[in-house]
């Protein structure tokens, strides 16, 4: 199993979780988190004071995935997440050893 984490624009959520529901994917965990990359962030002006805004909104998505399926969920997740500007996002994939339901103690990939 692996860990896909992807960071990307708020604004391309809805898309990317209609392209991984359209693959057969149904869990996910979601956050929304601030950050930056290359983007850097921008200026804003408020009441008159001009300040610099470093750390950007983003969403982040975590699933779990059988191996079989990582290349399929990682490809649905960067075309519905690609803008092709600056700032998009990225995707980590991860290791996991084992997973664990907790109502009825189903392991593996069962549990997912």
């Amino acid at each position: 199993m692996k860990k896909i984490e992807a960071i990307i624009q708020p604004f391309k959520f809805e898309e990317v979780k209609e392209a991984i529901k359209a693959i057969g994917v149904d869990g996910m965990t979601i956050t929304d988190v601030r950050g930056h990359g290359r983007q850097k962030g921008h200026k804003e002006v408020y009441r008159g004071q001009e300040y610099q805004v470093d750390l950007l909104p983003k969403v982040k998505l975590e699933l779990i995935v059988p191996y079989a399926r990582l290349d399929e969920v990682v490809s649905a997740i960067s075309r519905a997440a690609r803008s092709g500007k600056i700032g998009d996002g990225k995707i980590f994939v991860l290791p996991v050893e084992d997973a664990i339901r907790i109502r009825n103690d189903d392991r593996g990939e069962a549990a997912l």
